[in-house]
């Protein structure tokens, strides 16, 4: 179709992802609408140029449309600041930035291309006293008859007030609809589902002994899910993935401004991670082998932001001074009323938030670490885009945010990337040759053993190696400076400043070398000084110099 027109076709490549965009949207919105996965750091401010896309000229008998530079809108200052001439004249584009105008056909680099995030957020046991809001009781029932004809559920009601002195019980309207054909479905024999003792959630035919809940950690980058057994506490399957909410912004302060300037932002952000959420209950269930429904009882923890919008409050306020939260205690919702599919009766319940910056997850930190039962002074650093800090012991705690940025995952670095497979996760630099061997994620071994290395950026773990291994090697200062006298030619001139190559063309999969250059370096000085900063505050808060534990 001709630019201007009301809708106009727009092919992906390689996914071959195609379909009718309206005119005047960015790449990177018809991107989302088709289904196509492009990196964005920085919600679509222009800020991280990590989405570069490649316009294909010419006429395509196969899609049947004639793809031109001229379908886009003209390059702006954003895109002049952040490709170089030579991408500019082989069509490169900011999939944020290029708005279509016309029929197209884009190619998403292997760099741009938002790869699978892996996770490794394995739960760890803590030995605790289980007090889980869910039990089960068992229970049978007299059949009613012509001189009986008792409601089922007062009939329920007096049976477990006799076997197990329950009383002034309600029964959730979900389960109140499904009480009669249950009742008969177990022969009048069934297992009811008991929320704080009080309110009956779930009804079941015959005996069913276990039950099943779901804690959830929505963080900034990673949503991480764990199915445990109620009644036991073991975790029987562990689920991940990263947050859907990434495409509108990689911090949080990002999401808020989309929730902000973008209309229906806000109820967005809620369907990705509600979708999300979603998406990890039904794999760990499949993956135990039980039906999402079993799924009883449901625990959330995530930053302030991830909370508000989870709940679907305007996060607004939160990045205006004083940065209040809509509320700081805990929540109980119904799982339906936030479109969660798990046991129709089932609860959520959020843990509560400390402050605008301080979440729910900082909380389970401290559930999970137990600083308040200890007499050494201890820093517990929850490392992420938002660095959390918990410091103190028992007799007083202090807790503070910082905003690191999301250099540590990969962000505002020149060949960053999330934790997929292709990034360089490990690094190791000789001191003597200063000669690189590096671990790409989803290779076993070091890339001097392999045959096929095929790195496609460094991940966050990988760049934090390659600084302290620079300055291991002597090739940075202590301040973060290349030493130019150093005898390599992996270090070399470039002209945005010096850069120490990584990985040659050969070892990668995008065709060029994987550079770590000093803006890199300085970006993860800010991070590291951003956290330390905090720890120092703390510090002086306490009135201490020095700590027993990290």
């Amino acid at each position: 179709m001709s630019k201007g027109s009301g809708q106009v076709k727009v092919v992906f490549q390689p996914s071959e992802r195609r379909g009718d965009i309206g005119s005047g949207k960015s790449i990177k919105q018809a991107a989302r609408e088709l289904g196509v996965g492009i990196e964005g750091l920085c919600g679509d401010e222009g800020t991280c140029g990590k989405c570069k896309v490649r316009i294909e000229e010419g006429i395509s008998p196969r899609y049947g449309i004639e793809s031109r530079m001229e379908n886009l809108s003209p390059l702006n200052k954003t895109e002049k600041g952040l490709l170089t001439s030579r991408q500019q004249r082989d069509g490169y584009r900011l999939a944020c930035q290029a708005r279509i105008r016309g029929d197209v056909i884009i190619s998403v680099t292997e760099e741009s291309r938002l790869a699978n995030q892996v996770v490794r957020k394995a739960a760890r046991e803590i030995t605790v006293e289980l007090k889980p809001a869910v039990r089960k009781y068992c229970v049978e029932l007299k059949p009613a008859t012509l001189d009986d004809a008792l409601g089922d559920w007062e009939r329920l009601q007096a049976e477990l007030k006799k076997r197990f002195k329950l009383v002034n019980l309600t029964i959730d309207y979900q389960a109140l609809r499904s009480l009669q054909k249950v009742v008969r479905q177990g022969s009048w024999r069934i297992t009811v589902s008991l929320w704080m003792g009080r309110e009956v959630i779930g009804v079941e035919p015959g005996v069913v002994g276990n039950s099943y809940g779901l804690a959830v950690d929505i963080g900034t980058t990673t949503v991480a899910a764990y199915l445990c057994r109620v009644s036991t506490g073991d975790v029987i399957a562990t689920e991940s993935l990263v947050n859907p909410q990434v495409s509108y912004g990689e911090d949080v302060i990002a999401r808020i401004n989309y929730a902000m300037t973008c209309k229906d932002g806000l109820e967005v952000m809620n369907r990705a991670i509600i979708r999300g959420i979603n998406e990890l209950a039904g794999k760990a269930a499949a993956r135990a082998g039980i039906k999402r429904s079993a799924i009883v009882d449901m625990a959330v923890v995530g930053n302030t932001c991830m909370h508000h919008i989870f709940l679907s409050i305007d996060p607004g306020y939160l990045g205006q001074s004083p940065f209040p939260p809509a509320l700081h205690r805990s929540l109980d919702i119904k799982a339906r009323e936030l479109g969660l599919r798990i046991s129709p009766g089932a609860y959520v319940h959020f843990l509560p938030v400390e402050a605008g910056f301080v979440g729910a997850d900082n909380v389970g930190v401290l559930i999970a670490e137990e600083p308040y039962r200890q007499d050494s002074m201890v820093l517990i650093i929850d490392v992420g885009t938002n660095g959390e800090l918990i410091m103190g012991n028992r007799d007083r705690l202090v807790s503070a945010s910082c905003a690191t940025g999301p250099a540590f995952e990969g962000a505002e670095i020149r060949y960053g990337m999330r934790a997929a497979p292709g990034a360089i996760e490990k690094v190791k630099i000789d001191p003597e040759t200063r000669e690189v061997r590096f671990k790409v994620i989803g290779k076993e071994g070091w890339s001097t053993d392999l045959d096929e290395v095929g790195a496609s950026g460094i991940c966050g773990s990988g760049i934090i190696d390659a600084v302290a291994q620079l300055f291991l090697a002597g090739v940075i200062d202590r301040t973060g400076r290349f030493n130019t006298d150093v005898g390599t030619l992996r270090l070399r001139k470039a002209e945005g400043g010096p850069e120490f190559v990584i990985a040659w063309a050969g070892e990668t999969s995008i065709g060029q070398d994987i550079v770590v250059c000093q803006q890199d370096v300085r970006n993860i000085q800010l991070a590291k000084g951003a956290m330390y900063a905090g720890a120092r505050l703390m510090m002086r808060r306490l009135g201490i110099d020095k700590l027993d534990k990290i």
